[in-house]
């Protein structure tokens, strides 16, 4: 007789489907298969050989209210479908189209439930899925075979029954590895609108920062993960590139004024499926959504949550849906330049107007703020800070165990030389979310600051540790800093590699070939740099000073001329002019910008102790005075 479980389970050739856990096996192998088309499948499974009309399609799958393109939705499900069985529209195995009515299961399908004894049955050709005809002695001996490995697999289970019986108390009892990593993949929008990808990817991001505050799980971070979108590697091949032991992957779909949630838990080892779920909330409720799944997951990783971890992972509260919309946008639109970044700080506005009360918003607009001056820098420091600090202070006094608050608040206390608030900020970010790899390198950068430079450069290897596609040249930098120049000009190397693309690793790299004293093969990659800068000031400062190392000290004028041309006119910062003439050896105009960028607080002067740029006036008494004027003397 068979067990409710097995009743689940339908067979047809070499394909077992399992409606219970929404899985589908072939030759005792798992496919990955997403949650629509399975559904569909099952759908069709329920009425084998009957059309199943496209309306009926719509009615059970795409409620009525459902923001989607259902023909684009269905049509791309099936062909999912399709892919997963190996069928073909042409010439159907399985999935009959009848245009312009629905659909039909054609394949033979066999109620029995396989036993979970039973060795399947080789084929010939793997590209077909045809069953080979078998002989009555092969049957018997089949039959022999899966009586032979049933009562030794009985057996088995009986001796491990005796043995956990007789172990002592406190023996795990669970032969399964525990979960200690977690990789949330990207979730799949399933609405058949590319406009409402934001949601699919707002859900991704907000459960991996619900999970990154369990002190005991490390979980990869968003852009680790993002590079995995859509992609068609296996779970355990995702999991070994991101050395993790588990996978969550699932979807989200907006039906109306409510979200469903569909996510399941994977071992990244075994490609085994252990844990599935589906959440339903309405759009206000979004959080709680949130909270429901990250609470599910952590307690089927079985890690150890404490007791304050717990309340943060299950806090929600109501929001606005259209002001979360304006929120995801801001918080995931692009921000290469500063019209976008523009574009950003009007979003996360236009949400804090919708819900003064929603935290995370303001975050996002201190954080816009940050970024229109380091991309940019068109504004002072003395303009743009104060209006990031009161953003963040606003997001902590309505969520004071806000992490990415914490963490941006002592930022900008390090940029204005607030030494001891910037720590206790950073401490207390990495209090709340023990895995955030921006928090790590914030501090990674505080302690280089203070001239702990071998402490900075373990947390910075722990910052990539979690985070190895954002910051993949964190740990060259500290190398850097900590006189490991070798090291540092590998690492900035293998970050280019990585990322062959990106100004901010080639102006890194650039500045490590100056320290080593080969500014000829740091000048193409500044070059390369002020190009994609848009000869930023601190593009064109560096490649000054590559200039000035290589003793080209009329281009390297020509640049500082440049910067004071544009000074005129605009805000060019005063550390734009240090470390060119420095390179140049005139110390007197180097203090002079000195005291200009000191007056400005410019954020080159947190770097003063420990970069070699101003290895030549350390001797200086006015490097003193400096160091003790930015709050550095007492540091080590």
């Amino acid at each position: 007789m068979q067990s409710p479980a097995e009743s689940r389970k339908l067979r047809f050739n070499a394909f077992t489907v399992d409606l219970r856990t929404g899985e589908i096996h072939k030759h005792g192998l798992r496919l990955r298969v997403q949650d629509q088309p399975f559904r569909v499948l099952a759908f069709l499974l329920e009425r084998p050989g009957d059309v199943v009309t496209r309306e009926e399609l719509r009615n059970r799958l795409w409620p009525a209210d459902t923001f989607v393109d259902f023909d684009t939705g269905l049509n791309s499900a099936i062909k999912r479908l399709r892919d997963v069985l190996q069928d073909s529209a042409e010439r159907p195995r399985y999935i009959e189209t009848l245009p312009r009515r629905g659909y039909r299961f054609i394949g033979e399908l066999d109620r029995r439930a396989p036993s979970s004894f039973e060795v399947p049955v080789e084929v010939e050709n793997e590209g077909s899925d045809e069953e080979v005809p078998t002989a009555l002695a092969a049957r018997r001996h089949g039959r022999r075979l899966r009586l032979v490995l049933s009562l030794g697999l009985a057996a088995v289970v009986f001796a491990a029954a005796i043995f956990l019986s007789l172990a002592p108390p406190g023996t795990s009892r669970s032969f399964a590895a525990p979960i200690k990593s977690l990789a949330v993949l990207p979730l799949e929008n399933l609405s058949g609108d590319p406009g409402q990808e934001y949601l699919a990817d707002g859900m991704t991001e907000a459960l991996i920062g619900r999970l990154s505050g369990i002190h005991d799980l490390r979980v990869s971070s968003r852009t680790s993960v993002m590079r995995f979108k859509q992609t068609q590697l296996s779970l355990p091949e995702i999991a070994k590139m991101l050395q993790v032991d588990a996978v969550v992957e699932g979807s989200v779909i907006r039906a109306g004024g409510r979200i469903r949630v569909h996510a399941q838990l994977i071992r990244g080892a075994t490609d085994e499926h252990f844990w599935s779920e589906e959440y339903d909330r309405e759009v206000q409720d979004i959080l709680a959504l949130e909270s429901d799944v990250a609470r599910s997951i952590a307690e089927k990783v079985a890690v150890t949550v404490t007791g304050q971890e717990r309340t943060r992972l299950v806090a929600a509260r109501r929001v606005s849906p259209e002001a979360y919309e304006s929120y995801l946008k801001g918080k995931l639109g692009p921000q290469h330049n500063q019209a976008e970044i523009e574009e950003r700080l009007a979003n996360f506005a236009d949400s804090i107007n919708k819900d003064p009360a929603f935290a995370p918003a303001y975050v996002g607009l201190a954080k816009s703020y940050i970024q229109v001056q380091d991309i940019s820098v068109g504004a002072p420091p003395a303009e743009i800070r104060p209006k990031a600090v009161s953003a963040l202070r606003r997001a902590l006094e309505l969520d004071p165990e806000l992490a990415e608050a914490h963490a941006y608040l002592a930022e900008m206390y390090q940029k204005q030389w607030k030494w001891a608030e910037a720590e206790a900020e950073f401490q207390r970010a990495l209090g709340l979310k023990p895995n955030d790899a921006t928090a790590h390198r914030g501090y990674a950068d505080w302690l280089a600051c203070q001239g702990r430079t071998e402490e900075a450069l373990a947390r910075a290897k722990r910052g990539r540790e979690l985070d190895p596609v954002e910051y993949a040249d964190i740990v060259a930098w500290h190398s850097l800093l900590a006189r490991h120049y070798d090291e540092a000009v590998r690492e900035y190397r293998s970050a280019l590699a990585l990322h062959p693309d990106s100004a901010s690793v080639a102006w890194g790299l650039g500045f490590a070939l100056i320290v080593v004293d080969q500014p000829a093969q740091a000048i193409p990659l500044l070059q390369t740099a002020v190009s994609t800068m848009k000869r930023s000031p601190g593009s064109l400062s560096m490649l000054a000073t590559a200039y000035a190392r290589a003793g080209n000290r009329s281009e390297a004028l020509r640049l500082i001329d440049e910067l004071q041309r544009r000074r005129q006119n605009g805000y060019v910062p005063a550390g734009a002019f240090i470390d060119p003439q420095l390179a140049l050896g005139d110390y007197d105009q180097a203090f002079f910008w000195c005291d200009q960028a000191f007056q400005e607080q410019s954020a080159i002067l947190q770097w003063i102790k420990v970069s070699p740029l101003f290895d030549p006036v350390r001797g200086d008494p006015r490097f003193k005075d400096l160091v003790r004027r930015v709050g550095l003397d007492s540091a080590p």
